[in-house]
C-alpha cells in the first residue's frame, strides 16, 4: 500500500514519462497524466519492484480472504472515515487525509477494544524492506488514530482502532525491526519457503506486465485498473459495492494486460487450498501462518478447537523457520512460520544456549496462538496450545 502524503519509496521507482507515436502499431497514447475516473491512469509509470508490491498486496487480500478481513474500496462505505480523491480511496488523519491503496475491516471485534481496521502495505524489494517505509507507517497511524473529536450536540459517529502490517517478501533490517517493535508496527517476513510459489508468480508476472508497458508505450501503469480487475477475478471485492467505471483507454495493452493477469488469478487459484492464516500469539507481533492444505487444518480444528500442538525449529538465525502441528495427530494438518529475524538472531547467538532459548521462546511468546477465522457468516476461534512437556528431539533433525 502506497502512502503517498508520506513520501513513500515508491515514488522513488518512478519511470520517465513515454508516450508512443500517435497512429504507430504500438504507441497508445496517454493525453493526461492526471487520473480520469473514466481511464483510471495513475500519477507515475511504476518500476517492475513497485508492480511486484502491488500483485503481492492484492494475492494477501486474497490469502486472508477467511480471516474476516474485509476490504474497504469506496468512502461510501463510511464518508465519515473515508474520502474518495479522484477514484483513489483517502482516510481522514487529525492533520491530513492519506492515500491508502488497501484497508480492511476485521468482522470481530476483540475484547476492550475498538473495532480493528487493517493498513496492508505490501513490499517486493530485492533487498531487506528499510526503516523509512516503517516510519512512514506509524506516521500515518498516529495521525488517523488521533482523528477523533467529540463536541456537545455533535452527532455520535463510530470509531475504530487503525492498525498497520507491513509485509515484506525480502525481510526487514535491523533498524525498520526495531523500529516497528517500539511502536507497535506489525512486520511480517514472507522470505520463507512456504511463500516461495508465491513470490516466484509475482516476479513472473510484474516482469511480463512491465514488458507489455513498454512494448504499447504506456506512459502511465493502470495501477487502479489492475486493482479491481483482480478483485474482481478474485472475489475480494465487497458484495454490494459497486465496480468503479475504471478502463485503461488503450485497447491493445489492455487485452495483452488482461491476458498476464488472468494467467496469474489462474496460478493463485491452482494454490487454492493454500490459505493464510493469522495467527496472534501472546507476544509483540502477529504469526503468518501458512497452511499447505486448509481443508485439513479446517478438519482438526473443527473437531478440536482448543489443542495442544508442537512446534519444531530448522535452519538458522534468518533462514530459520518453523512448523506447526497437533501434538496428539502430528499428521493432520501441518502450518509454516517464520518469527521475526532479531528474535532468530538472539537464539542462534550462542551456540551452547540455542536449545534453551527455542524454549524460552515457545514459552513466553507461543504458548498460546489464537486463530480467528470467518465461517459463513460468523468467526470461529481456534486456540493452539503450546505445552512445555512436549518438548524432545525431533527425527528429522528440527528442534
Amino acid at each position: 500500500m502506497r502512502v503517498s502524503d508520506l513520501g513513500d519509496r515508491v515514488r522513488e521507482h518512478l519511470l520517465p514519462e513515454r508516450v508512443g507515436p500517435v497512429g504507430s502499431r504500438r504507441g497508445e497514447k496517454i493525453t493526461s497524466g492526471k487520473f480520469d475516473e473514466r481511464q483510471g491512469w495513475d500519477k507515475g509509470m511504476a518500476k517492475r519492484s513497485a508492480l511486484r508490491g502491488y500483485l503481492l498486496e492484492e494475492a494477501l487480500a486474497w490469502l486472508l480472504r477467511h480471516s474476516g478481513y474485509r476490504l474497504l474500496v469506496d468512502y461510501r462505505q463510511d464518508d465519515a472515515e473515508l474520502v474518495g480523491s479522484g477514484g483513489s480511496l483517502r482516510v481522514r488523519g487529525r492533520g491530513a487525509v492519506h492515500q491508502v491503496d488497501v484497508l480492511g475491516e476485521f468482522a470481530f471485534t476483540p475484547a476492550f477494544s475498538l473495532p480493528v481496521r487493517l493498513f496492508l502495505e505490501a513490499k517486493h524489494y530485492s533487498t531487506p524492506c528499510e526503516l523509512e517505509v516503517v516510519r512512514n507507517a506509524h506516521g500515518v497511524l498516529h495521525d488517523v488514530n488521533e482523528n477523533f473529536m467529540s463536541h456537545a450536540g455533535t452527532r455520535p459517529r463510530r470509531r475504530y482502532q487503525y492498525t498497520y502490517a507491513l509485509f515484506s517478501a525480502n525481510g526487514f533490517s535491523p533498524s525498520a525491526q526495531q523500529y516497528a517493535l517500539a511502536h507497535q508496527i506489525s512486520l511480517v517476513d514472507l522470505s520463507g519457503e512456504s511463500f516461495t510459489w508465491l513470490r516466484k508468480a509475482i516476479r513472473t508476472t510484474a516482469a511480463s506486465l512491465y514488458s507489455v508497458q513498454n512494448a504499447h508505450a504506456v506512459a502511465r501503469f493502470p495501477v487502479t485498473w489492475m486493482r479491481k480487475v483482480l478483485r474482481e477475478a478474485l472475489g475480494t471485492w465487497p458484495a454490494g459495492v459497486p465496480s468503479l467505471p475504471v478502463t485503461t483507454n488503450a485497447e491493445q495493452f489492455e487485452a495483452a494486460a488482461s491476458v498476464i493477469l488472468d494467467q496469474f488469478v489462474g496460478t493463485l487459484e491452482q494454490h487454492a487450498a493454500a490459505e493464510l492464516l493469522l495467527g496472534f500469539p501472546a507476544a509483540p507481533f502477529i504469526l503468518p501462518l501458512a497452511a499447505e492444505d486448509q481443508e485439513q487444518f479446517l478438519s482438526y480444528a473443527e473437531q478440536c478447537p482448543d489443542h495442544a500442538v508442537r512446534l519444531r525449529r530448522s535452519g538458522q538465525a534468518a533462514t530459520a523457520e518453523w512448523t506447526l502441528s497437533p501434538r496428539e495427530d502430528v499428521g493432520a494438518y501441518r502450518l509454516a512460520f517464520k518469527l521475526p529475524e532479531h528474535i532468530e538472531v538472539w537464539i542462534s547467538g550462542i551456540e551452547e544456549k540455542e536449545r534453551q532459548r527455542i524454549l524460552d521462546i515457545k514459552q513466553q511468546f507461543l504458548s498460546s496462538i489464537t486463530i480467528y477465522r470467518m465461517n459463513g457468516s460468523g468467526v470461529r476461534a481456534y486456540q493452539l496450545r503450546y505445552e512445555p512437556s512436549e518438548l524432545r528431539p525431533s527425527p528429522d533433525g528440527g528442534q
